[in-house]
């Protein structure tokens, strides 16, 4: 869905949207890609997870191809809203299927390349529909992500045709379970309270980073320059993050993440615009780098049978923060001011640090 941000100004213009129907449409697009997480795990006890993916990817696509062919606002709002449900299937599913495959070794390495991976689809497809809409115009452009999308279900499907089944894993064996299968529920619950505060700052530094940065005097050339430099080393966290955590274990690597993540959140109030390149390049690298870590540790406390509903759960909270937090940081920034809100956040984002640490203590 992070193809169609690009494409919105487009949009807006040939159907004659204003600021506020062109937002409803943002809106629409993550409600619907995120908040039916938890159902979609619970159909996938069901139904196997693998297919289950795949038909999310079907779905999604084929959306894309009738986004082409809207005719307003409401016909557009009514099929991004459609199709914005296949993605439900992406987080929840994808880390479920990974965790159980790398059970014994290796798992925080292959969940967060599997996380870098979709940050790297994040940037190749916007760039991609950006382009063909120049010469083609937005339709064209959604037509043409719509086939990408086909032809990369298609070929997902052909490589995972006769793996259907259920995998197992070596850990859980034959063992049943009832419930929500979690094997360390005060550990999880802060977990779960670290990914919300996690992800409600990374939305909410995100939101208001460019703001901050305009008070110092860049332009907005300047600016956009920035944010690509954190989202590019944030992608590399997420990967980086992961391989730090099979090393040094997840507590660890998630109590210096959220250190660093609010020593920069500070550090970028006082300093010089000259010497932000250093500070937004571990900002970014940290900033995204602890979520990798974070979906590695539910798989740790969760019966396999259960993992794609506690994924879902987990994911649900997380991105429902993350779409949250900038309502009451943005009241804050109007209330006290924009660097006195920065505060706020990096003092909220160091209470996790005593959350990692009583973790261990299960």
């Amino acid at each position: 869905m992070a193809a169609v941000y690009p494409l919105l100004p487009m949009i807006a213009a040939d159907l004659q949207l204003n600021y506020a129907a062109a937002g409803s449409i943002r809106t629409a697009m993550v409600a619907s890609a995120s908040m039916l997480q938890l159902p979609v795990a619970y159909l996938a006890e069901w139904i196997p997870e693998i297919a289950l993916l795949g038909a999310g990817m079907w779905w999604m696509s084929l959306g894309f191809l009738a986004i082409a062919a809207a005719g307003g606002f409401w016909s557009l709002l009514a099929i991004i809203t459609a199709a914005g449900v296949g993605g439900n299937a992406q987080h929840p599913l994808g880390s479920a299927i990974v965790s159980k495959a790398y059970e014994s070794a290796g798992r925080s390495r292959a969940i967060s390349t599997l996380n870098f991976a979709g940050d790297l689809g994040k940037m190749i497809l916007p760039a991609i529909g950006g382009m063909i809409a120049v010469v083609f115009g937005w339709r064209g452009a959604m037509l043409a992500l719509g086939a990408i999308g086909i032809a990369a279900s298609i070929g997902y499907s052909i490589s995972v045709r006769g793996t259907f089944g259920s995998i197992r894993s070596a850990k859980w064996g034959g063992e049943k379970v009832s419930g929500w299968g979690v094997e360390k529920p005060f550990s999880f619950a802060l977990l779960c309270a670290i990914g919300i505060i996690d992800n409600g700052t990374r939305v909410g530094v995100l939101t208001f980073l460019p703001f901050l940065l305009m008070d110092k005097g860049l332009d907005a050339a300047r600016t956009s320059l920035l944010l690509t430099l954190i989202f590019t080393c944030g992608a590399a966290g997420k990967l980086g993050c992961g391989f730090l955590a099979d090393r040094f274990g997840n507590v660890g690597v998630i109590v210096i993440t959220e250190a660093v993540t609010a020593l920069a959140t500070l550090a970028v109030l006082p300093v010089d615009p000259v010497l932000l390149i250093p500070v937004l390049v571990a900002f970014g690298f940290v900033l995204n780098g602890t979520s990798s870590v974070l979906y590695t540790s539910v798989a740790e406390m969760v019966h396999v049978d259960r993992r794609a509903r506690t994924y879902g759960l987990f994911y649900t909270l997380s991105l429902g923060a993350g779409a949250l937090a900038p309502l009451p940081y943005g009241f804050l920034s109007d209330a006290v001011g924009i660097q006195a809100a920065f505060v706020a956040i990096a003092v909220v984002t160091l209470t996790t640090i005593p959350m990692a640490l009583l973790m261990r203590r299960g």
